[in-house]
C-alpha cells in the first residue's frame, strides 16, 4: 500500500513539474511590470486553450500531490 501511495506521489510530482514547465511566462521581466503592469492585470487573459489545460492539471496534480503527502505521513 505505501510502494502504491510513493508511486502515485512521484508521478504527481512529476506531472507537476512538467506542467509549470511547460506553461507560458505571465510576466514580461521588469520592464513588464514598470510600463503594462495594468495590461497584465485587467487585459488580456487566456481562459480557454493551451494555458487554461496547463493550469487545471497544475492545479489537480499540486492536490493530489498534497493529499498523497499527508496519507503517507499519516500511515507512518
Amino acid at each position: 500500500m505505501k510502494t502504491f501511495l510513493m508511486v502515485l506521489l512521484a508521478i504527481a510530482s512529476i506531472v507537476i513539474i512538467a506542467s509549470v514547465l511547460l506553461q507560458s511566462s505571465n510576466s514580461d521581466g521588469l520592464s513588464g511590470s514598470i510600463a503594462g503592469g495594468a495590461e497584465q492585470l485587467f487585459g488580456k487573459k487566456k481562459s480557454r486553450g493551451y494555458d487554461a489545460i496547463l493550469g487545471k492539471i497544475t492545479t489537480v496534480s499540486a492536490v493530489a500531490f498534497i493529499v498523497l503527502s499527508l496519507v503517507i505521513v499519516a500511515l507512518y
